[in-house]
């Protein structure tokens, strides 16, 4: 048994399967609750632009907690605070279910997302360490089923419980699900003497000094970056005075933080693990990712419905073939990666084939048939686990093991700033896209021609309003195929995963 593993006399392909259980319903919920916003806009008695704090709170508090999780595990113990994330996050969709107002529902998914925060970094840390090198990429494969098919099944999964039950169960499917989670790890997981120890050196001595100006630059950067994001189209961009000083406090928060924790002994973030080769290209990766993937994930579904009129459940089928086919192919990624061709091979010919992809979405037809849309799903994300499996094989590789738990914080912060930014940018230029295009449809519009016969001037703005809407999602489509295409080179410059006898 590797020192530093959790599985201790059990099986670490069992363990590895219980540790994912969590931080699956996690990143679940980050997008669950998207389709059900309506339904509980509506059973609140609030508006629709009051609803989207439900998912603000809970992506502030999770981008806060984050990116301390690897620190807060060294000090509590990573099995004690893997526990205590659970717990918190199950009890917090407990209150969330019974939440009777908005004010209620707002706390208590914020303190879903602070449980929630630190169990992918967990568990990622986890299976890293009970794997040795040549071994990660197949058990990076379970861990990329959790970060890419269950953002992709939120939607799903949230239509059908809110059409078929009430949004309510959109949060009480966690407690089961995090019940299990948590008396299996319970059980099954161990603190290895090697952490103990590690902790004990750590805390002991009188040389431990907690780092209360990183956890304050974090909380308050990280807040504000989200509140910046989140809430920049709604609250009509920089003419807004609460978005400008979001935009400020982040900046400043952040850079100073960076500084700060550059020279600390303990930092809360250990930012000088990005200068690390592999680690710094994995996380650029990374962010890159998510800014394509989960922008498409939200855009396809949202074009599904607001152009061709496709019901929220209907639309989020056509995302369903494209988890599938993603979960089909971690397998072969994880046997290929290393074995039969080069990690960074793999990263770069995805990155290829996801931006071929997006490119020839911007080509789609607004009378697409729904085999059409899915198709176009499938080839988005088919190439997602050749890189995604590579990348987090590669993540690890010139980084101490007693980091681990911080490289994979700071890993799926990356990837949580990438998804929120490209969420951002796609939603603001989708607006810019569309008044741009209406404008120039107009401008092509005679006023002296006559209507086609059986057209009215209502009827013929709404023509143009659809075409100008349609269009500005094919434009969204070839910018995100453009910044797949252009970054892939970076992959070329990885180093190969290091190999040692088992």
């Amino acid at each position: 048994m590797l020192p530093r593993s959790p599985a201790g006399p059990y099986n670490p392909w069992m363990v590895a399967v219980f540790i994912a259980l969590a931080p699956l319903m996690e990143v679940l919920d980050t997008t669950i609750a998207n389709v059900s916003l309506p339904h509980i806009a509506g059973s609140l008695g609030i508006s629709q632009s009051e609803s989207t704090w439900v998912l603000t709170s809970y992506l502030v508090s999770n981008s806060i907690i984050l990116p301390i999780s690897g620190w807060l595990a060294n000090v509590i113990g990573r099995k004690r605070f893997f526990q205590i994330s659970t717990v918190l996050f199950i009890a917090a969709s407990v209150l969330c279910a019974s939440s009777t107002s908005i004010n209620m529902l707002v706390v208590a998914r914020a303190l879903q997302g602070l449980g929630g925060g630190g169990l992918a970094p967990a568990a990622q840390s986890m299976m890293a360490d009970s794997f040795v090198p040549e071994k990660r990429a197949r058990v990076f494969a379970l861990f990329g089923f959790v970060i890419i098919v269950a953002p992709a099944s939120g939607p799903v999964l949230g239509g059908w419980l809110t059409d078929a039950f009430s949004w309510h169960w959109i949060f009480l499917i966690n407690l089961p699900l995090g019940l299990i989670a948590l008396t299996l790890t319970s059980i099954f997981t161990i603190e290895p003497k090697l952490l103990r120890e590690e902790r004990a050196a750590l805390l002991g001595g009188g040389r431990f000094s907690l780092d209360y100006v990183g956890l304050a630059l974090v909380a308050i950067g990280f807040a504000a970056l989200q509140m910046f994001l989140d809430k920049f189209e709604v609250d009509d961009g920089f003419s807004s005075h609460f978005i400008i000083a979001s935009c400020a406090v982040a900046i400043g928060a952040l850079s100073f933080l960076a500084l700060w924790e550059w020279q600390h002994e303990h930092p809360v973030m250990n930012v000088r693990l990005l200068f690390t080769r592999n680690f710094g290209i994995v996380s650029f990766v990374s962010f890159l990712i998510s800014f394509c993937f989960l922008s498409s994930t939200q855009l396809l579904p949202q074009m599904a419905q607001t152009v061709l009129g496709y019901t929220s459940q209907t639309s989020g089928l056509s995302l369903a073939l494209g988890g599938m086919t993603t979960l089909a192919f971690m397998p072969v990624s994880a046997y290929v990666t290393g074995r039969w061709v080069a990690p960074k091979y793999l990263m770069a010919a995805g990155l290829i084939q996801m931006g071929a992809a997006l490119l020839a979405d911007s080509h789609l037809s607004p009378y697409m048939s729904f085999d059409q849309l899915t198709l176009a799903r499938v080839m988005q994300v088919i190439a997602m686990p050749f890189i995604f499996v590579p990348m987090s094989t590669s993540a690890f590789v010139g980084i101490p093991p007693k980091y681990f738990g911080d490289a994979a914080a700071l890993s799926n912060q990356m990837r949580n700033i990438g998804g929120s930014m490209g969420i951002s940018f796609t939603t603001n230029l989708l607006t810019m896209r569309e008044q741009f295009h209406h404008a120039r449809l107009a401008e092509a519009i005679n006023p002296y021609h006559a209507l086609p016969p059986g057209m009215s001037l209502a009827q013929l703005d709404q023509a143009v309003q659809f075409q100008a809407n349609f269009i500005s999602y094919l434009d969204v489509f070839h910018i995100l195929g453009i910044l797949a295409l252009v970054v892939w080179p970076v992959a070329l410059f990885l180093n190969p995963p290091e190999h040692r006898a088992v």
